[in-house]
C-alpha cells in the first residue's frame, strides 16, 4: 500500500506520517513546528485514502465570518502543494507568512522533499495570485452563493448572516463582483459602495429591534476573509460568539471603518487608505464603546454591557 505523508516545503525534515483511512488532527505545536499562537492546535483534521489517492482536509477554528470548509484534495504521482494556514483564533490579525506543506504520496521513503514553487499564499487586495479556493480565508466566497444562507440579493449585492455574530444582529453585505477587500476599490466602486450601504439601511429597517437597538456599518480595516464585505450589527454585542479582545476592539475601535466615511474617502481620493499600523488597535484596552469604562476580562465587559441594554 502506498504511504502518505504531510511535508514541510520550507523546513527540511519535516515529515507527518498520514496513516491510511485515520484521522490526523493538526495545528500548533511540535509536530508542525508552528509556534505562532493565532494558529489552533486543533486546526485541520486530515484523512488520507491511500488506495484512491486523495486527502480530505476538514478546516477547524471560529472566525468573524467564521466558515468550516472540507474539501478533498488529489495526491499526485510526485507531490501535491497545500497550504497548512494558521486560522486565527481571535479575528482579523492573520499571520503574515504561513508554513507550507506538501502532500506527498510515495513507495518509499525516499521522497522528494524540495520547495513546491507551485504554492502560492493567498494575499489581500491581490487579485494576480494565486488563490487556494479551500483556504478557510475563501469562505465567503462559497458562503454568498448558497441559498440557505442568503437573507437577501438583488442583482448588485446578496446578504448573509454572520456566522458567529457577534451581536444579535450581524449580516455581511456583498458584492456580486470579484473584490477582494477595500485596497482594491477605486472610484468606479463608488455606485457600488453606496448601494451595498443602502441594502444595510434596509437590513435594519426590516429589523424587528430596530426600534430599541442602535446599529453600526462599517468594514473592518484588515479583513481576514477574501471578498469585500460590509459588516451590519446591533450595538448590543450580545453574542456568545464575541469571545476575544480583538473582537471586539475589531467592532469598537477606530479598526471598523464606518461605511459612510468609506464611501466619502473613495468619492474624494479614489481609493480607500488604511493605517498599516491598524491591528495595533486590536490590542487596546478593552473599554465599553458606550460609557468608555475600561474592563479586566470579556466576562467582566459582557456583564457590565447588560447595564446599557433597553429594559
Amino acid at each position: 500500500m502506498r504511504a502518505c505523508w504531510l511535508v514541510g516545503t520550507e523546513e527540511r525534515g519535516l515529515r507527518v506520517p498520514l496513516p491510511h483511512l485515520a484521522a490526523v488532527v493538526l495545528g500548533r505545536g511540535p509536530r508542525t513546528r508552528i509556534a505562532d499562537r493565532r494558529c489552533s492546535r486543533q486546526q485541520v483534521l486530515l484523512k488520507a485514502d491511500c488506495n484512491k489517492g486523495y486527502v480530505t482536509v476538514k478546516q477547524f477554528g471560529e472566525e468573524s465570518e467564521e466558515t468550516v470548509t472540507e474539501t478533498e484534495e488529489k495526491i499526485q504521482t510526485e507531490k501535491r502543494p497545500c497550504e497548512d494556514s494558521c486560522e486565527n483564533d481571535d479575528i482579523e490579525n492573520v499571520p503574515k507568512k504561513a508554513k507550507k506543506m506538501e502532500v506527498v504520496d510515495t513507495q518509499s521513503s525516499s521522497a522528494d522533499l524540495r520547495p513546491s514553487k507551485s504554492s502560492v499564499s493567498p494575499h489581500e487586495g491581490t487579485t494576480s495570485r494565486k488563490e487556494h479556493l479551500g483556504h478557510w480565508s475563501q469562505g465567503l466566497k462559497s458562503s454568498m452563493q448558497d441559498p440557505k444562507v442568503q437573507v437577501y440579493k438583488d442583482e448588485k449585492a446578496v446578504v448573509i448572516k454572520d456566522k458567529y455574530p457577534k451581536a444579535r444582529y450581524h449580516w455581511l453585505v456583498l458584492p456580486w463582483d470579484s473584490i477582494s477587500s477595500l485596497k482594491s476599490v477605486t472610484r468606479e466602486h463608488l455606485g457600488l459602495l453606496e448601494h451595498m450601504h443602502a441594502v444595510g439601511q434596509k437590513m435594519i429597517q426590516q429589523c424587528p429591534a430596530k426600534e430599541s437597538l442602535e446599529f453600526r456599518l462599517g468594514y473592518h480595516a484588515i479583513p481576514s476573509m477574501s471578498q469585500l464585505h460590509l459588516h451590519v450589527i446591533s450595538q448590543d454585542f450580545d453574542s456568545p460568539a464575541l469571545k476575544t479582545k480583538k473582537h471586539w476592539n475589531s467592532f469598537t475601535t477606530e479598526y471598523f471603518l464606518n461605511s459612510e466615511e468609506v464611501i466619502e474617502m473613495v468619492r474624494s481620493k479614489g481609493k480607500v487608505t488604511v493605517n498599516d499600523q491598524a491591528s495595533e488597535l486590536l490590542k487596546l484596552p478593552l473599554r465599553c464603546h458606550l460609557c468608555k469604562q475600561q474592563l479586566s476580562t470579556i466576562p467582566q465587559l459582557k456583564e457590565h454591557l447588560k447595564k446599557h441594554w433597553t429594559k
